[in-house]
């Protein structure tokens, strides 16, 4: 104690701006774990938009029970489903895709998926027509662009 001062002065000052640290650092948390919360509802809720005609891409998604009513309009669209059959073609591959509205088939060039995969196509709406002994027994199909 050379200098005549106390250390307690000091002491006390340290002590005070480990204090002011401490609560900013308290308000930083609490800053960060509620925007943290409300990021998480955000994000959770994002699995909805499916429902709404969106998903996690960002594109309208048809509803396959609507392609059904615009048969060869060459009108792109994008479909989101599960994958339930596949069938190969020359080059290409034949999945049937299922939504919660119905069923497709979608000529993609796609060879690796599986079934049971969940998937997004774009593609345009074709209608292939069948005539067999004067009925009609064509079929609506997506093609992938």
């Amino acid at each position: 104690m050379a200098s005549g001062q106390p250390l307690m002065p000091k002491y006390s000052e340290n002590v005070f701006i480990m204090l002011q640290v401490k609560k900013i650092y308290r308000v930083f948390s609490a800053i960060h774990m509620g925007s943290t919360c409300v990021l998480m509802a955000g994000l959770v809720s994002c699995s909805y938009f499916r429902f709404s005609g969106m998903n996690a891409i960002g594109a309208n998604i048809t509803p396959i029970q609507e392609l059904r009513s615009q048969p060869d309009s060459n009108t792109t669209v994008y479909i989101q489903g599960k994958v339930e059959k596949k069938a190969p073609l020359l080059k290409r591959q034949a999945y049937l895709i299922n939504d919660e509205t119905g069923k497709i088939w979608a000529i993609a060039n796609q060879t690796n998926l599986q079934v049971g995969d969940q998937i997004v196509i774009k593609g345009k709406i074709r209608y292939r027509s069948i005539p067999l002994a004067g009925k009609e027994y064509g079929e609506v199909y997506l093609e992938e662009e």
